[in-house]
């Protein structure tokens, strides 16, 4: 009996052992939430002293704290680690401040993020600087970049869509306002589209203009065409649409230099350099212009060609200098985008302040879109791998940078929600002649008769 007792606790171990593994590889967030937590929670409370000085993290402590310590317990006096708050549980980690002690700062913290990894057993650690003297702690649990789930809370706003999930588990916000223009590069199958086809579902249900140049026939645009304010599906097209916009944006700098023709006393409210500042009911509306496949805008055949390029190119410079404020904002993407595409190519991405390299084919793209910026991330980004698309990191001029994956989103539901926001496209009277011809949904088959008649009742 002992024996047939011991064999079935055995067997409850290894099948409790094997739902462990299982769930850990299939179902992450469930296996954190249940199992990686509380295991990361009590290393984490059991080991923060010695691990911190272990990293060389501790300080002396205050005089103060030395001599009392002398004076009532006798003992040795260690060095004291940064004290640290409350732990907070979040579904994908957890996040914690510390106050660092004097002479410290948020740097010391991130060149040992990789050692408090393997001492505490998560995924990823994270230092955000919050306030002087205080930073934040996010320790990842999992590889949340396998399987996108964005976050419930990511602050939707007029211009702002949170496009895809960073590697600390925070949403990657595309803000118009605070980062204009934008590069997206990547190599086919990368997941550029995927990353195009997010932002332009989450800019359809806004009071935004959208517009669209897509020169390989408008095979990636053509299905939002029902929300598009204006499509050109080829250089010729193109070359018409863009003097339209730089018409436009001259227009509105012309209703802003109108309002700043005040007199002195004005309230400063009242005085604006940008569409902003304008009163709502005379603010027109903000305009975001898509290029896909940058390239085709600059390869030419012909003398010809060669003019209308130079042309299109000289009116895209303009959009990106002088479009901020006017409430233009430009989204340029492609495979590759550097000098060998011609005259102005360099200057026009000298002007996009934000860049997505996805993967890239060599690293000499990588270079194209974050070698001016962000250097330490070219490497990253020439790692993504294959299997992973939608995998990218993203930069600024800042300096900064990280990885982000965009979430999967079929091009059938973007079209849907395009088509059931095209009441929401705002009436721009000169992109009327651009308006793509969307085509009438089909009318409901009538119902066909009953090939035996029902008797009549009497």
């Amino acid at each position: 009996m002992t024996d047939l007792v011991t064999v079935a606790e055995l067997g409850g171990a290894f099948a409790a052992i094997g739902g462990t593994a299982y769930l850990k590889h299939a179902h992450p967030a469930a296996y954190w939430s249940t199992v990686g937590l509380p295991v990361s929670v009590a290393r984490l409370l059991g080991s923060y002293s010695s691990t911190m000085d272990a990293c060389g993290l501790t300080v002396e402590p205050p005089r103060w704290r030395a001599l009392a310590v002398r004076a009532t317990t006798r003992r040795e006096v260690r060095p004291v680690p940064p004290r640290r708050g409350v732990i907070r549980p979040t579904s994908t980690g957890l996040r914690m401040r510390l106050r660092l002690a004097p002479g410290q700062e948020p740097a010391d913290l991130a060149a040992s993020a990789e050692r408090l990894r393997h001492a505490w057993g998560v995924h990823a650690v994270y230092v955000r600087d919050i306030k002087p003297g205080v930073v934040e702690l996010r320790l990842v649990g999992f590889d949340v970049l396998r399987r996108v789930r964005m976050p419930r809370r990511t602050g939707t706003d007029l211009l702002r869509v949170p496009v895809a999930l960073r590697e600390d588990a925070t949403a990657f916000v595309r803000d118009y306002r605070a980062v204009p223009h934008e590069l997206v590069l990547g190599a086919t199958l990368s997941g550029k589209s995927m990353y195009l086809r997010n932002l332009i579902a989450g800019l359809a249900a806004q009071p935004v203009v959208l517009v669209g140049i897509d020169c390989k026939r408008g095979v990636e645009l053509s299905p939002f065409a029902a929300r598009l304010s204006a499509l050109a599906t080829d250089p010729e097209q193109a070359a018409e649409l863009l003097p339209v916009l730089v018409k436009e944006m001259e227009d509105r700098y012309d209703l802003i230099k109108a309002r700043q023709g005040t007199a002195p006393g004005t309230p400063d409210e009242l005085i604006t350099s940008d569409i902003w500042g304008l009163p709502e009911d005379e603010r027109p509306s903000p305009v975001v212009l898509f290029v896909d496949e940058v390239a085709e805008l600059f390869l030419v055949a012909t003398r010809k060609e060669e003019e209308r390029r130079d042309e299109m190119v000289t009116h895209l410079i303009r959009l990106a200098q002088l479009g901020r404020a006017a409430g233009i904002y430009l989204e340029v993407c492609g495979q590759r985008f550097g000098a060998e595409l011609g005259k102005g190519a360099t200057m026009l991405r000298a002007q996009l302040t934000g860049r997505v390299s996805h993967r890239v084919n060599d690293e000499a793209s990588a270079k194209m879109a974050l070698g001016d910026i962000a250097p330490e991330a070219v490497s990253a980004a020439c790692s993504i791998p294959a299997e992973r698309p939608g995998l990218a990191v993203a930069g600024d001029t800042s300096g900064g940078w990280s990885r982000i994956r965009t979430p999967h989103i079929s091009l059938a539901d973007a079209a849907a929600t395009c088509c059931g926001t095209a009441h929401l496209a705002p009436d721009v009277p000169a992109l009327s002649p651009f308006k793509p011809y969307v085509l009438p949904p089909p009318a409901a088959k009538p119902a066909e008769p009953l090939s035996h008649p029902r008797p009549v009742v009497e």
